[in-house]
């Protein structure tokens, strides 16, 4: 093994690691929130929105994510939508990323016990403070283990978007075993940065998880 390429293509690598931690983490915003505002037109009583957001997800979820990104970027201009690159790669993923995000959401809605949302309803408080103060943080908890596998899940993902000249970290580990013809360093060093994001991302969702416990446990925080 000739690490000394690593050294030499270590500028270039960091820049598309720059990239891929850029993507992922856009990709990862726009899916939760356009996932938890798919989550809640869900629970309205209006059949026909149910089936389309339905349709949606199941459409997402039943289709590579490589052909998805295709139609995004190359198909977008058959409609008068040119978008670049990176945009489309970012847009790309918070598509994808929306329908699983939006399933994990709806199962910790569902999750909530029910004696607490009558509870509150009995209390006189308006749907939205029940939102907020007792479904979403019981719905936080059940569903920050979910969330970061997905992220998790996500930062693997991005490995398609060179596909598009997305430069990232694929992108950068292409030209340079291109170049160089070295392709087991090429492989060593893409699975080293990728298990480094990866590890980031769990170690911070326990952090996450074991902060969020600890706060809504807190009697004080409870009562609030």
């Amino acid at each position: 093994m000739d690490t000394n390429l690593l050294v030499q293509y270590g500028p270039a690598l960091l820049r598309g690691f720059g990239v891929t931690i850029l993507c992922w983490a856009a990709g990862c915003a726009i899916g939760m929130a356009l996932g938890f505002v798919i989550m809640l037109l869900r629970q309205i009583e209006v059949k026909p929105l149910r089936w389309l957001l339905r349709a949606y997800i199941e459409v997402i979820r039943g289709t590579p994510f490589l052909i998805q990104l295709f139609l995004l970027y190359s198909g977008g201009p058959a409609i008068g939508l040119r978008l670049e690159a990176t945009t489309a790669g970012i847009l790309g993923l918070g598509i994808y990323g929306s329908a699983y995000f939006a399933e994990i959401f709806r199962a910790g809605f569902q999750a909530v016990p029910k004696g607490q949302v009558e509870a509150a309803h009995s209390l006189g408080m308006p749907y939205g403070g029940i939102l907020r103060r007792v479904i979403l943080p019981a719905m936080l908890v059940s569903t920050v283990p979910a969330l970061v596998n997905m992220m998790a899940i996500l930062t693997k993902e991005t490995v398609v978007l060179s596909i598009i000249t997305v430069p990232e970290l694929m992108y950068e580990m292409q030209t340079m075993a291109a170049e160089t013809f070295a392709s087991f360093e090429t492989i060593l060093g893409m699975a080293l940065f990728y298990w480094l994001l990866v590890e980031a991302v769990s170690r911070l969702g326990r952090r996450v998880e074991a902060r969020v416990t600890r706060f809504l446990s807190h009697p004080s925080n409870a009562r609030a």
